[in-house]
Parts: structure tokens; sequence; C-alpha cells
């Protein structure tokens, strides 16, 4: 992209040649974060285009402080988390105390990318939204329970619940490429 700043400029003033450069140019990393909250790919493209309408239609309550790319990101998985919270994903509940936890598995082989968000995709809802906000966005639990409406505990319970699935499906996967 050429100038960040004279495109975020000529967006505000809602050229269309500007926004649709800001969005060829940005539309691939942000498809990608709604794509690891929602499986559907769809429904992940229709959050896609309501996060760039809200960037569009707030970009001038953007103050230039911090990471442009950021302020968008945290666009795009809020639009992500409110889609998954009108499809009502966050209905459970299970305490951290009630559960057995397993000792942490070493991983013995490196998984590409692409193998990654694979077996990320075939966690239930719950487990890949926390997973997703707290491994790869670096929210802390609080933040999560009050985003999702759920409670601190739960946040936990579903990151642990996550981490166990996802041990089990990799070493499903790597035992599968080896065998």
């Amino acid at each position: 992209m050429k100038n960040l700043d004279h495109i975020l400029d000529l967006c505000k003033r809602e050229n269309s040649k500007a926004q649709k450069e800001l969005y060829d140019f940005y539309s691939p990393i942000l498809f990608g974060i709604c794509r690891r909250y929602i499986k559907n790919y769809q429904d992940a493209e229709d959050v896609l285009i309501e996060g760039f309408y809200k960037i569009f239609s707030k970009l001038k309550q953007y103050n230039g402080k911090g990471s442009f790319e950021g302020w968008m990101k945290r666009i795009v998985v809020n639009e992500s988390l409110m889609f998954l919270r009108k499809r009502n994903v966050f209905k459970f509940s299970i305490e951290v105390d009630n559960l057995n936890l397993a000792e942490r598995a070493v991983a013995e082989h490196r998984l590409m990318y692409k193998d990654l968000m694979d077996v990320l995709a075939t966690l239930p809802t719950g487990y890949r939204t926390i997973f997703n906000l707290y491994e790869i966005e670096g929210y802390k639990h609080r933040e999560i329970a009050e985003l999702l409406g759920i409670s601190i505990n739960t946040s936990k319970s579903q990151l642990i619940l996550a981490k166990n699935k996802l041990r089990g499906l990799l070493k499903k996967k790597t035992n599968s490429k080896v065998g």
C-alpha cells in the first residue's frame, strides 16, 4: 500500500477508490481472523463485510494512536464475537475446579500453519473462540469473560478443554502421518 495516512484521509472523505485499496490490502489478513472464529466460509465473509462497514463508518474515531491494523483487527474480532453471540454458542458452564487437568504434552513434530488451522477449525465454537482470544489475540480471562458474557472460570475451563482437545487432535494427526 502506498501511503497509509493519505489513503486513510481519503477514506475518511468516503473516497471509494481509497476504500477499495484499503479493503484489497487488508481483507486477506482480516478474513483470516474471521475464519479462526467462524467455521463457515460464507458466514466469515459476512462478518468481514460487517467489520469493514464498521471500520469505514468509525474511521473518523481512529485517532492515530497505536497500530491502525491492530485497531481494525479488534473491530473484526468483536464482529466475529457478536456473530457467535447471536448464535448462542456460549451457553456452557464448566467450572475449572471440577476438571481433571492432564499433564502438558510436548509436541514432537512441527505442524504447518495450514495443518494447525485445520485442526483449530475442528474444535467446537466455544473452545475455538476462547483459544483464539487467549492464545492468539492475547486477551486475559477477565476480558474474555466480559466480551462473551461468561464467568472467568468458564473462560479458563474452556481454554483448558480446548488445549486438551487440541493435544488429542494433534497427536492423532501426527500419528496418522507417521503410520
